[in-house]
């Protein structure tokens, strides 16, 4: 059962040892990422050089579950849309923070601009 869905900024946080890396950590049992969210983390690592190999080898021991984007989750976020337009919320945001709103469970993010949004979702700022 999830506990608490990540978003790509808090994953990233913890890969580059960032602020907030050591909450990070102590939310991954239990934690689900959106597939969304995985291919952005993917592509900065891939963007730095690594291979997909490697970066297999650094996600898959983290034990987080993904949850592939499907037809519910279109529709939650595309519907947030219009409650985060004004906070500049990318499609890969609203898949996160669609993904905590179907399992009602919390997010946690690097980007605290979230805690200012009503999205009936808990937001957790690790920094």
């Amino acid at each position: 059962m999830a506990k608490i869905v990540v978003d790509a900024s808090a994953l990233l946080a913890l890969l580059n040892s960032e602020q907030g890396a050591e909450e990070v950590v102590k939310a991954l049992t239990g934690a689900v990422i959106c597939s969304v969210n995985l291919c952005e983390v993917i592509g900065k690592l891939a963007e730095t050089g690594m291979k997909q190999e490697e970066i297999g080898r650094i996600l898959f021991p983290l034990g987080l579950t993904v949850e592939t984007f499907d037809e519910d989750q279109a529709y939650i976020a595309g519907i947030l849309r219009t409650s985060t337009k004004s906070a500049g919320l990318s499609l890969g945001d609203r898949a996160c923070l669609g993904l905590a709103k179907k399992l009602g469970v919390p997010v946690l993010t690097a980007d605290r601009t979230w805690l200012d949004l009503s999205t009936g979702v808990t937001v957790r700022a690790i920094r």
